[in-house]
């Protein structure tokens, strides 16, 4: 295993399961420091990881909590180098179910912590010169779903902050970039009926359901120094379903 991430310290939230679980092993076998972020403690990824690592328990749509999560970080580890934005919600609701608080809570957990990892921990990055954001978006932007046009608003506004942000800090070292997943194999998925699996199989390239590993992968590339010239992209993960001309 390559240690192409030794001495860097990796921020994860929504790190407790699924794709952000990935996400940290991934990172951890690399040789990153890992900052464990979930609204629970991250016990079960903490104990997969076997290098240095700290947890912390955070609600990622509160700018104070972001605050705290940058002071621990600096205060235990002494820098911050990459943060990935993982945690998310998906909940499913037609627009004449829709109110205005299920609007706000999704674009604040989806979107508006995105805008906060950023002005918390580009300063901490600045101090060295080097930075790597990765934050998620969906492949749900590109395909036809009902029920979710809160989310993919949410979705949509990442790859939007994500260009924006990358303009802002190329001179800083530091890069910006988008993953797109598919429906992934994570617990949260795990009540879909097989015939809803299926449905989604058929419509990519590569006919099996994604693994939170798949995910994990191309982040640990997008966060090493073998991307250092790659940023402002929105880069899809999703077997091959969305396609972009």
């Amino acid at each position: 295993m390559s240690m192409s991430h030794s001495n860097r310290v990796a921020v994860v939230t929504g790190a407790a399961r699924g794709i952000g679980r990935a996400i940290a092993i991934k990172l951890a076998q690399h040789g990153a420091k890992l900052v464990l972020v979930d609204r629970a403690e991250c016990l079960e990824t903490a104990q997969k990881i076997g290098t240095e690592h700290i947890s912390a328990v955070a609600d990622v749509s509160l700018a104070t909590d972001w605050s705290r999560l940058a002071e621990v970080t600096f205060s235990h580890f002494g820098r911050a180098d990459i943060v990935v934005n993982n945690a998310g919600i998906l909940p499913v609701k037609h627009i004449d179910e829709m109110d205005a608080q299920d609007w706000d809570a999704v674009l604040r957990v989806n979107l508006d912590s995105h805008f906060h990892s950023a002005k918390h921990f580009v300063p901490l990055m600045r101090k060295n010169n080097w930075g790597r954001f990765v934050n998620i978006s969906s492949n749900s932007i590109g395909v036809s779903q009902q029920g979710l046009s809160h989310y993919m608003a949410s979705k949509m506004g990442v790859i939007g902050f994500v260009r924006g942000l990358a303009n802002d800090l190329g001179a800083d070292g530091i890069t910006v970039n988008a993953v797109l997943p598919a429906i992934t194999n994570t617990p949260g998925m795990a009540s879909l009926p097989d015939e809803v699996k299926r449905q989604v199989w058929m419509q990519q390239a590569i006919k099996r359901f994604a693994d939170p590993e798949d995910i994990a992968g191309p982040i640990a590339f997008l966060t090493s120094e073998d991307a250092s010239f790659i940023t402002g992209q929105a880069i899809v993960v999703d077997g091959g379903m969305y396609k972009i001309s």
